[in-house]
This record gives structure tokens, C-alpha cells and sequence, in this order.
């Protein structure tokens, strides 16, 4: 068994379960650690131990109890300290077991018997998320701002220049073509446009080119007469009459095929249309907003979009910038989710801590912002309380953070060169911010990579495994930001208070680094 955690007696874990010998030997684990330990026989006692003063800063407690059962039991402490961190202990690990216990908050549950590594994991990795949400920040909530009334947030140079485009050009009803990466915003943009026009009183209509099937997309566009093709059993109108004096915004237009792009190209000429099957000329009024995240310049080269269609599409041009590009608007998105979600009844999280939003700022964000919004809504779902913790976000982003904190010093690690040569496995060398791994490349590099560093850390005397990553972690971006305490907690994905708690457990062995500095 490891050493005590230094200043692990500020904890007070409380143990809740109506068996004595549970109580001693649970409380003897994890008081060989330092943590201060106090107990209660059932329920009904832990809550009092809970109302009655400060709260513990960690629960284990029994499931199945005389009295009020565990999950009950949970249920009432969380109403009295929603940001309780509480473990479950049973003997049965049924899936109703586990979907109840997450289902009311519990961090996670420990199988009976215990094994005293696991219990010692979870408690440390459970007092560590109630420091974090202890130094979660409270933010202004902005959700109700005006300035985000049209849904696009951001303060960026980047989106500004988006902002004075938009700006420029609503009150005209010049053509605008709106490009950038898929899932950048770019119909809010162009709802936006629509919304401070001179046609904002008359209808919008956004069409997904390609989305229609290229044998119905001209129908939709312009209309049909009755009989005009099989199934074509009445008139139709379509979308451009629909939208007359008013604005169309159609999306992906880069999919949009060449015999369609032709009558589009009549329509922003003439302003004329004639409907599938039918003789008439039909005259109609309307601003054409469009939008690809394709590169049309090329595709005109290569003969795949008519070039004079390009050219009066593009009267103006508003690029989007992907998300990467504009990682300083991440926390005041993540806050408008959160608190739309919030007001529309979807999840209670409101804010995340320091190192999960650190995380977020870090992932490279290849969906943008609706990957962004999906991410959130999953981690605001799973998150136990007001604030979403790092353990919260989506396999996804934390796999993409562990990848960013590789060690490259084979001289210095456990297995030299052959630690060092998996490392360098193909999809795993995060030298080149250009090799991307694959799903199945990045599971193979990494489950060769951990089998290599678990065999030799394990022979070790008294080393073990995750103290041993973590401080050559913390070792290397603290040499590699010089010794700038904010800079490696960045990197790292914790708050700088954890770093600096970790620095002093580590000092031997991380070093003194005398040009260090907290800012």
C-alpha cells in the first residue's frame, strides 16, 4: 500500500453503513492514508452528521441499510449540499444498481468486498473533484444579454470582423455568400443578416441543398405544375414564390448540381423563375443569401460550379472562422449553453470548473461550434451538480487531452527506447500537429504504449503508476514553460492551486526549478 498523501488529514471522509466491521475496516483503509475519518450507523444518523455542521468532503455509504436505504439517503443529502461527493457500497452490481446510483448524483459505487487500491482511487479521485468544484468560478451569467438575442456569441477579433461584415451589408439587398467549416454558424449568420435587412417583416426561408434529392431539388426551388412528373398529382409553389419580398437562404450550395445552378443563376439575373413543367414566366422579389463549407474557387477551376454563378454570388463574402481559430470565445459560448439549457429546463449544470474548461480550450474542435454544443449538453446531462467537472466531459475530449501530454525523453523513462519507439507509432507522434490519429491507430499506439509502461513501473520498488505519470508530466510542462506555474497548469488541464499542491508532493523528484513563476 502506497504512502500517506501529504496533508490528506484536512479531508473528513464520512462512512455511512449499519455494519460495524464495514465501518472499521473501510475507516482503517482509508485513516492509513491520513484522511480523518467519522462514522454513522445509518442513514438517518448521516444526515444529521451532514445538516449538522461543515460537510464531509467525501461519503461512503452503504446501499442496503436498515431504515432509509442508501439511494434515499443520497437523495437527501444532495437536497441539503447538492455539491456532496458521494461513493455507494454494495455487494450486489446489478445494472439497476449503477443506473440509480448515477441517476441521483452518486460520484460513482464500490463493489463489496473492497479492494483497498480501488477504494483509495476513488476517494482520491472523488476529494479532487470536490476541490474543483470548490474553486469553480461563479461567472456573470449572459444568457439574457442582448447581444447574444440572434444566438452568435463571441468577442473575438475574428468574429468582429464577422459582426462589422454583417453590418455592412444587412441593410442592402446585395447577395452574400457565407463559407467556413461545417458546424461554424453559418445560417445563424445569415438569419442574422435577415434579421437587421430592410426585408426582416417578410418570410426567410433556409434550404439544404444538399439535403434534397438532386431530381426534387428544382421543384422545391421553383414549384411544379399539376401532372408535370409522376407522383406530381397537384400544383406546387415553391420556395423562391414563397419567399417573394422576402429573403432565401440556401445551404450548401456548393452540392447544388449545374443544371440547377443555371436557373439559380436566372433568378438572380432576371429575377424570374419558371416552375417544373410549366410555360410561365414568374417574376419574384426576393435577396438570396448562400452558404458551403466547400471551396468553390477550385471547384469553378474544375468545371464542378458555373463560374458566372459564382461570381454573383460572391458580391460579398463572409468567411466564418472555425472555432480553433477563435478558442477565446469557447467560455462565453459554454455559458450561453449552459444557460439556455438551464432556462429551458434540460440540465442543472451552469458553469464547469477550472481544468474542464481548460480541457475544452485545448481539443481542436474538427465539428466546431455544434460539436461544441453537443459536448456540452452531454457533460451539462452527466454532470452531478451545478458544475461540470473534467471527469464529466465526453471520452472524446479527454482522449484528445491525454494525447497532448506524451513524454519524449527516452533516456529518462521506464523501457527507453522501447517506450520511445511506441510513442513514435504511427498516430501517436504529437511532435507534428499535423499527424492526426485514427480511432483504431490511437487505440493501438496507446494500448501498446501503457502495456510497456505498466510492465516497467511495476517492477519498481514502491513506484506506482499514475504518481509516476503524473509527476514526469508535471516535470516536463513546467520545464517546458520555463518554470510559468499558470502557463503548465494550462497545459495540463488543472487548476494552478492543484499544481502547486502537486509540486510540493513531487519536489524531489520534479526539482526546484529556480526561474519558476506563479504567473
Amino acid at each position: 500500500m502506497s504512502e500517506p498523501v501529504i496533508n490528506n488529514s484536512q479531508f473528513t471522509i464520512l462512512i455511512v453503513d449499519d455494519d460495524d466491521e464495514i465501518r472499521y475496516s473501510l475507516g482503517r483503509v482509508l485513516g492509513s492514508q491520513g484522511y480523518r475519518i467519522d462514522t454513522a450507523s445509518s442513514g438517518e444518523e448521516g444526515i444529521e452528521k451532514v445538516k449538522a455542521g461543515s460537510a464531509p468532503d467525501l461519503i461512503f455509504m452503504d446501499i442496503r441499510m436498515g431504515g432509509i436505504n442508501g439511494l434515499e439517503t443520497l437523495q437527501h443529502m444532495r437536497s441539503i449540499d447538492s455539491n456532496l461527493q458521494i461513493i455507494l457500497m454494495t455487494a450486489f452490481g446489478t445494472a439497476q444498481t449503477a443506473i440509480e446510483a448515477m441517476k441521483y448524483g452518486a460520484y460513482d459505487y464500490a463493489m463489496k468486498p473492497f479492494d483497498p487500491e480501488r477504494v483509495l482511487a476513488l476517494a482520491s479521485s472523488a476529494i479532487n473533484a470536490a476541490l474543483d468544484l470548490r474553486a469553480a468560478p461563479k461567472k456573470e451569467k449572459k444568457v439574457n444579454s442582448e447581444d447574444y438575442k440572434e444566438g452568435i456569441v463571441g468577442s473575438s477579433p475574428a468574429m468582429q470582423e464577422v459582426f462589422k461584415v454583417i453590418g455592412q451589408v444587412a441593410a442592402s439587398d446585395a447577395t452574400v455568400l457565407v463559407t467556413g467549416e461545417s458546424g461554424t454558424g453559418k445560417e445563424l449568420i445569415a438569419n442574422c443578416i435577415y434579421q437587421h435587412s430592410l426585408r426582416s417583416d417578410g418570410p426567410f426561408t433556409a434550404v439544404n441543398c444538399a439535403a434534397i434529392p438532386e431530381n426534387l431539388i428544382e421543384s422545391e426551388l421553383f414549384g411544379h405544375e399539376k401532372g408535370s412528373f409522376t407522383g406530381a398529382t397537384s400544383q406546387r409553389i415553391g420556395k423562391f414564390e414563397q419567399c417573394d419580398r422576402g429573403t432565401i437562404f440556401l445551404d450548401e450550395i456548393g452540392d447544388m448540381a449545374l443544371a440547377t445552378q443555371t436557373k439559380i443563376l436566372r433568378v438572380l439575373q432576371d429575377g424570374e423563375i419558371q416552375r417544373v413543367g410549366g410555360s410561365e414566366t414568374i417574376r419574384v422579389d426576393v435577396r438570396v443569401l448562400a452558404a458551403t463549407n466547400k471551396d468553390l474557387e477550385s471547384m469553378v477551376r474544375s468545371k464542378e460550379f458555373r463560374e458566372d454563378l459564382y461570381y454573383r454570388l460572391n458580391v460579398f463574402r463572409i468567411r466564418v472562422p472555425s472555432l480553433s481559430q477563435r478558442k477565446d470565445d469557447i467560455p462565453d459560448i459554454v455559458d450561453f449553453m449552459l444557460q439556455k439549457l438551464a432556462r429551458e429546463g434540460k440540465a442543472k449544470a451552469t458553469r464547469l470548473s477550472d481544468d474542464a474548461m481548460a480541457i475544452l480550450i485545448r481539443y481542436p474542435w474538427p465539428g466546431n461550434v455544434r460539436e461544441l454544443g453537443n459536448f456540452v449538453y452531454h457533460s451539462a446531462v452527466v454532470a452531478q451538480g451545478e458544475i461540470i467537472l473534467a471527469k464529466d466531459l465526453p471520452d472524446t475530449v479527454l482522449e484528445k487531452n491525454l494525447t497532448g501530454l506524451a513524454s519524449t525523453d527516452p533516456a529518462k523513462e521506464p523501457g527507453g527506447e522501447e517506450l520511445f519507439q511506441v510513442a513514435e507509432s504511427p498516430g501517436l507522434n504529437c511532435a507534428s500537429e499535423s499527424s492526426i490519429a485514427t480511432e483504431a491507430e490511437l487505440a493501438e499506439a496507446m494500448d501498446r504504449f501503457f502495456d510497456v509502461l505498466y510492465k516497467e513501473v511495476k517492477q519498481r520498488q514502491g513506484e506506482r503508476i499514475l504518481s509516476y505519470i503524473e509527476k514526469n508530466m508535471i516535470k516536463r510542462a513546467i520545464s517546458d514553460t520555463g518554470g510559468n506555474q499558470a502557463k503548465a497548469a494550462e497545459i495540463l488541464g488543472i487548476t494552478r492551486n492543484t499544481l502547486k499542491k502537486r509540486l510540493d508532493e513531487y519536489a524531489a523528484e520534479v526539482g526546484d526549478f529556480d526561474n519558476q513563476t506563479e504567473v
